[in-house]
């Protein structure tokens, strides 16, 4: 089948993964792509730099007129997922009911072929919102008799990253001293997007049916570390200084009363310092996807002149 008559619909597109994941589709030749996603401003981002395709405001957590779209698919990536916030019920709305919906869709019209985009957070040993629902939507999934590759990514940046590394390097530039709580070597295994994006692409091409993969960033970097690089590749001017882990959590805590939607919250700074560290599996060699380096990756996601310089919000 050429790849301008599959049909790709990418429910919960409009975000980090999604906005990758158009932009390499569309490098490829995908034309026929259905992004349905509920954030209004990353989706006239997406517009914007993808004007070719169909984008289309859904509350995936409500049956809707969104549903049609199913009809005539050949490809699902499910990507929809609240990942911050302090409201238990948007978890539960964006990460559980959507996906029950999106499942039976599939079901209904039977599409053949779905991805599951799960978290590495399925085997943290973190308590909170995004993991438990996390969990649960893995768990629907597997238990919904569609076979699908799963895939378990761990922290992700890179082009249009307003939550992570992209919001860490905005706030840099805007402070004069960056806060680092406590001694700041908490362990991560940062992962970047582009990579992602072509594994999940390697799979709609070889139509991988099953398994469960983690898709862990293949260096493991201290929280410190990274800010220094963060820093580097950026030319922030900002001191970075370490500051008591419980003056950390709360002044946090205190944000967290003023906004909303918080870009960092309290529980994501217990799972900052959980300790947890994801298996590292050789899935450049399973999906034949080149692994970038860190350094390199994070040069590409700030100074890449393509989109770089696009930003989404929170």
């Amino acid at each position: 089948m050429a790849e301008e008559s599959i049909k790709i619909v990418l429910p919960g597109g409009a975000g980090l993964v999604g906005q990758n994941l158009v932009a390499r589709l569309r490098e490829k030749g995908y034309s026929n792509i259905v992004v349905l996603d509920k954030h209004r401003a990353n989706i006239e981002v997406l517009r914007r730099v993808q004007p070719e395709i169909t984008v289309e405001y859904a509350d995936l957590a409500e049956p809707g007129d969104w549903q049609r779209h199913f009809v005539g698919a050949d490809v699902v990536v499910m990507l929809q997922a609240q990942i911050g916030g302090n409201d238990y019920q948007e978890f539960v709305r964006n990460n559980i009911d959507s996906t029950q919906l999106i499942l039976e869709a599939i079901k209904t019209n039977d599409v053949p072929y779905l991805v599951h985009i799960s978290s590495s957070v399925v085997e943290s040993v973190a308590d909170d919102f995004y993991t438990n629902t996390k969990k649960e939507q893995e768990k629907m999934v597997l238990e919904s008799g569609i076979a699908c590759p799963v895939l378990r990514p761990t922290l992700m940046f890179g082009w249009f990253d307003r939550k992570h590394l992209g919001w860490l390097s905005r706030f840099m530039n805007k402070v004069p001293v960056f806060p680092i709580p406590g001694h700041g070597r908490y362990m991560r295994q940062p992962l970047y997007v582009g990579d992602f994006a072509n594994i999940i692409i390697s799979c709609i091409e070889n139509r991988i049916r099953d398994g469960v993969y983690n898709i862990s960033g293949h260096e493991k970097v201290d929280y410190i570390d990274m800010i220094r690089e963060i820093k580097r590749a950026t030319r922030a001017k900002t001191l970075i200084m370490r500051i008591p882990y419980s003056l950390f959590f709360a002044l946090l805590w205190v944000w967290g009363l003023f906004d909303k939607n918080p870009p960092f919250t309290t529980q994501q700074l217990a799972a900052l310092s959980a300790k947890d560290e994801f298996e590292v599996i050789d899935w450049p060699g399973i999906f034949g996807v080149q692994c970038t380096p860190f350094k390199a990756a994070l040069d590409e996601t700030f100074n890449d002149p393509r989109y770089s310089g696009v930003v989404l919000e929170f």
